[in-house]
């Protein structure tokens, strides 16, 4: 069995059980009433269940505990997440086993929080973490990436600062780097999380200002002005050196790409179908990543750049499948204002697949 740790709001560790299931339940509560959300998973090994445990009174489990639930996985992608735990990958039981509160923060965020509250709020499967820290004001964000990691928190700088002129997005207070990695503090910005447990109750609402921001993410970003790429040729050259190194795993792809050997995933990634429309891309557009409230407000841009229209759609409309379950592809899609494009769903979907 594997471990997978979720965390509630206020920071107590939840535990899911995993026997390579192929099934997903969330559980939220409404009115003190539990509800079940069954999703599939990639798995497809068999029809056991993944049940959450609560920390409560012995033979009790708390509706209120629940209703704090986050409903997402620590890497940000539940089924990624559970394919590295199937795959049996060392790294993926470490970060699954470790608690979100567990220890003190790396001695470089410590110094930047000078004695203040904070909280861990994400970890993700390359060690990045991102702490909220009470301030003044309000609240900041510190992202830490670790050295090594592959994490450029500089381009992610670059590329709030170049889109804040046209969007909101957080705002850069400082950012720097020493021997044990590099780090960001934005500013916090109103609004809450897509998948929060509020907008996780409404799926209607927060698909629809999924869409919806993202085509004004599209149709504000001037693309003739943009220093940055996301384009197919530089992703598959990427996807190609990968492969070289031996970083291309098919058993922890998604299930719709698991029957693929690499050389056939190879061979469709190198054939990308033709621009629907250039934009300005948000590089992971999944359902975390937008805030709703009095607008929308964007977060996590570090792949920021020009590419077809679909390289973001794609994901966004697969992200509904994760965090609100089957069923709202359609409704992102109308929101956004465009009919559904299997072909190009399929491509850049794989190329998210094959990605890092």
């Amino acid at each position: 069995m594997a471990r997978i740790l979720l965390a509630l709001t206020d920071g107590t560790p939840v535990n899911i059980t995993s026997c390579q299931s192929c099934t997903y339940q969330s559980w939220r509560a409404s009115d003190d009433t539990l509800e079940r959300r069954i999703f599939r998973s990639p798995l497809g090994v068999s029809q056991s269940t993944m049940l959450c445990s609560v920390p409560g009174p012995p033979g009790k489990q708390s509706p209120a505990a629940f209703s704090r639930l986050k409903s997402r996985f620590l890497c940000g992608d539940p089924f990624r997440c559970l394919r590295q735990l199937a795959a049996g990958r060392q790294d993926a039981r470490m970060l699954a086993d470790r608690p979100l509160s567990a220890g003190p923060p790396p001695a470089t965020v410590d110094a930047l929080i000078e004695g203040r509250r904070f909280a861990l709020v994400w970890r993700n499967e390359l060690g990045g973490l991102t702490f909220e820290v009470e301030a003044a004001t309000g609240r900041e964000f510190i992202k830490w990436a670790p050295a090594g990691s592959g994490i450029d928190l500089d381009s992610e700088v670059a590329r709030l600062r170049w889109a804040a002129p046209w969007l909101t997005v957080p705002r850069v207070l400082d950012h720097g780097s020493d021997a044990e990695g590099a780090w960001i503090i934005t500013a916090g910005m109103a609004g809450s999380n897509a998948v929060s447990e509020r907008w996780s109750a409404e799926p209607r609402t927060a698909v629809t200002a999924i869409g919806e921001g993202l085509r004004i993410l599209h149709d504000t970003l001037p693309v003739d002005e943009c220093p940055f790429s996301w384009s197919n040729q530089a992703r598959i050259a990427d996807v190609h050196r990968r492969a070289t190194q031996g970083h291309l795993d098919p058993t922890g792809w998604h299930r719709e790409h698991r029957s693929l050997d690499v050389p056939t995933a190879l061979r469709l990634a190198d054939a990308p179908p033709p621009i629907d429309r250039l934009v300005v891309c948000h590089g992971d557009a999944c359902a975390p990543n937008t805030l709703i409230g009095d607008g929308r407000r964007y977060v996590d841009l570090g792949t920021l750049g020009t590419a077809d229209r679909w390289a973001d759609l794609a994901v966004a409309t697969w992200s509904t499948q994760w965090n609100y379950g089957p069923g709202w592809e359609r409704r992102l899609l109308k929101a956004y204002g465009i009919d559904p494009d299997p072909p190009r769903s399929a491509y850049y979907r794989l190329l998210w697949d094959l990605g890092p």
